[in-house]
């Protein structure tokens, strides 16, 4: 899929994620923490948005966190041999007009290394390693043929992001939640969780600061062919920080899909919708928890619509892994 041009355009996009778990085993008690609640940005506006959780929790908390994320947090202390997780949203999404900027890859480099007496960068916590993208040689190497010399920043990380796109297969069979960026990458092989580590780690070797994007893609069905309920998924993808346009709509965020090969400030398109950002997967997770007892594997079925244009649909297929 090509860059699509989303300037100035708008979407109203009606969201419903729903996670069901079944276990086997009664759970004594459990915990959990989502990142299933989107926040207004710049490229979009929460219109409504509502979690249902089943059984219902003897205590529910919401907070934002340290990246600005909304975070919900449970408990259920008693017995139950199920849980099921729904949440709607509607959404309003928008393009950014474009930014320019003609910053090199040594100039973004500078902006970034600490200097004494001074406030360091905010970005700066984006720019070093994580459990899933740790610093290691492979990711250095695979990023280096695009951003040697003094090029802009900005077309040498849209020439690493189509390099990708061209060099890495899709395949949702080739890993796992945890599989590090350097071992997809020795693949060639994985999902979008796993092209968004290996953009970052080669972007943070570089010296640049890059945040790992989780959310939601609208997909169009093939022609002829209905729209299939439940038949979307979740999604990332990667944003980075280009020094110098912080009083740009986005911040100077320039959001890349290698994925897609979609690209786009503070949003890769108005067909996307964020949910949530951070160092990498495990800061976003959708939904994780600590439970005693049980043993389940949960399938997540989700739709993304256009809110204002319902279509034909066709029953969705088996869920599967995150792309």
């Amino acid at each position: 899929m090509s860059q699509a041009r989303t300037e100035g355009l708008n979407m109203r996009l009606s969201i419903t994620h729903q996670t069901q778990y079944r276990y086997g085993i009664a759970v004594e008690t459990s915990h959990h923490l989502a990142h299933l609640t989107p926040v207004s940005r710049p490229t979009q506006v929460l219109v409504g948005h509502q979690m249902v959780i089943d059984p219902a929790p003897s205590d529910r908390t919401e907070r934002t966190d340290a990246f600005g994320n909304q975070v919900t947090q449970w408990t259920l202390p008693f017995v139950h041999h199920h849980l099921n997780v729904t949440t709607h949203s509607e959404i309003q999404t928008t393009g950014l007009p474009a930014a320019q900027s003609e910053i090199t890859c040594q100039q973004a480099r500078e902006r970034l290394r600490y200097v004494g007496m001074q406030a360091p960068s905010p970005a700066a916590i984006y720019a070093g390693p994580t459990t899933h993208v740790p610093w290691h040689p492979d990711l250095a190497y695979f990023a280096e043929p695009d951003f040697a010399g003094p090029r802009p920043l900005i077309e040498a990380a849209l020439a690493f992001m189509r390099r990708m796109h061209t060099e890495m297969v899709y395949d949702n069979s080739s890993t796992q939640v945890d599989t590090p960026a350097p071992m997809a990458l020795s693949a060639r092989k994985g999902v979008c969780q796993d092209f968004a580590h290996i953009m970052l780690g080669g972007l943070r070797q570089m010296g640049l600061a890059a945040c790992y994007v989780s959310g939601y893609l609208l997909t169009q069905p093939a022609p002829g062919q209905l729209r299939v309920v439940g038949g979307d998924a979740s999604h990332a993808w990667v944003a980075l920080h280009i020094p110098g346009l912080e009083n740009h709509p986005s911040l100077g965020w320039l959001h890349l899909d290698p994925t897609n090969q979609r690209h786009g400030w503070g949003s890769p398109g108005a067909d996307y919708v964020i949910i949530a950002q951070g160092r990498d997967f495990a800061d976003v997770s959708p939904l994780r928890g600590v439970l005693l007892g049980g043993d389940a594997t949960p399938p997540q079925v989700l739709s993304l619509l256009p809110a204002e244009a319902p279509v034909k649909q066709s029953p969705a297929p088996p869920a599967s892994r995150q792309p």
